[in-house]
């Protein structure tokens, strides 16, 4: 059962039918997301500390705090968790960043769904 899924996904990353979720976890993604934030009026800090989450959120202070020992991949995970409970309309963002998010909760229910 495992070796068809496998089969299908490389079938479909090769001939271009499924994104390659492999690339989207990049510097240039991570900065789109912190746009994202920035247009929350959230202030996006980097700082070592013992978050069991991985991130702290200041409600009253629209302050969101990750930590710094995460490499880009994970920071990139953290604010997507970040968006995906904070974000209830996406109607506040600029029509390029919804058209980003949106296309990479896209990305990501579809890599969730083959399990890549």
């Amino acid at each position: 059962m495992i070796l068809k899924y496998s089969i299908a996904i490389f079938v479909l990353q090769n001939y271009n039918l499924l994104p390659n979720t492999m690339n989207k976890h990049n510097k240039p993604t991570l900065i789109k997301l912190e746009q994202i934030l920035k247009e929350m009026d959230y202030i996006l800090r980097y700082e070592k500390g013992n978050f069991a989450s991985g991130y702290c959120i200041v409600e009253n202070k629209k302050v969101v705090v990750i930590n710094k020992f995460f490499d880009i991949s994970g920071r990139v995970n953290i604010i997507l968790e970040i968006l995906e409970i904070m974000l209830d309309n996406d109607q506040i963002l600029s029509d390029k960043s919804k058209q980003f998010y949106r296309n990479l909760l896209k990305t990501n229910e579809t890599a969730i769904k083959f399990n890549i």
